[in-house]
C-alpha cells in the first residue's frame, strides 16, 4: 500500500538540477512538447465514471487533473511571455485547489482541455526553442514564494509539472485495473 505522499508525488518532489546543462534543457523542453499526445493517449479512452474516478483518496478526479494542466499550463505560457518582454515581472498567482472546483473543471468533458494543451504546447515549445542563453536567464517573481525564477528552470519544473500528473493518471489506472 502506498502513503499518502507518494500518491501525491508518484515521482517524487520537483528537485532543481545543480547546473541546467544544455542538454537537461532540451530533454525538459522534449518533456513539455510530448505531453499533450502523451496525456491524450492515457485519458481519451477512458469513460466518464473512470474520468469521474479520483487519482489517490481526497485527490482530484482524473477530469480535474485534466483540465488542471490546461489552467496551469496557460498560465505558464504567459508567465513565459511577461519575462520576455518585461523587466522582472511580478506573476499572478491562482488558486488551483479553487479553479478545480469550478464547474468548467468539474463536470465539462476533456476535449476541450486537451485541445487547449495541443495548441499551447505547441506556442510554448516554438517558444522555448527559440530563447537565447540570455533569454533564459531573464526571471519573473513569484509572490507567494517571495522570490525570483528564471525561464530555465521554470522549463524543468514544468517538465517535472506534466510527468507529476502524467504519473497521477498512469497510477490511477494502475490500481484500479484499467487499460
Amino acid at each position: 500500500m502506498k502513503t499518502l505522499d507518494e500518491l501525491k508525488y508518484p515521482i517524487g518532489l520537483y528537485v532543481k538540477p545543480a547546473e541546467l546543462t544544455n542538454e537537461i534543457l532540451r530533454q525538459s523542453i522534449a518533456e513539455i512538447s510530448a505531453f499533450p499526445q502523451r496525456l491524450r493517449s492515457e485519458v481519451e479512452h477512458l469513460s466518464e465514471a473512470q474520468l469521474n474516478t479520483a487519482y489517490r483518496p481526497g485527490g482530484w478526479t482524473i477530469r480535474q487533473v485534466v483540465h488542471h494542466c490546461a489552467d496551469s499550463h496557460m498560465n505558464s505560457l504567459i508567465r513565459f511571455k511577461l519575462a520576455l518582454t518585461e523587466d522582472k515581472p511580478t506573476i499572478k498567482p491562482y488558486y488551483e485547489d479553487r479553479w478545480a472546483e469550478l464547474a468548467d473543471s468539474k463536470n465539462m468533458p476533456i476535449a476541450p482541455s486537451l485541445k487547449m494543451l495541443e495548441g499551447i504546447h505547441e506556442r510554448w515549445t516554438v517558444l522555448l526553442n527559440a530563447l537565447t542563453q540570455e533569454q533564459l536567464k531573464r526571471v519573473f517573481v513569484h509572490p507567494e514564494h517571495g522570490k525570483e525564477f528564471s525561464l530555465e528552470e521554470s522549463i524543468g519544473s514544468y517538465a517535472w509539472h506534466c510527468n507529476h500528473h502524467l504519473a497521477h493518471i498512469t497510477a490511477a489506472k494502475e490500481s484500479n485495473g484499467w487499460k
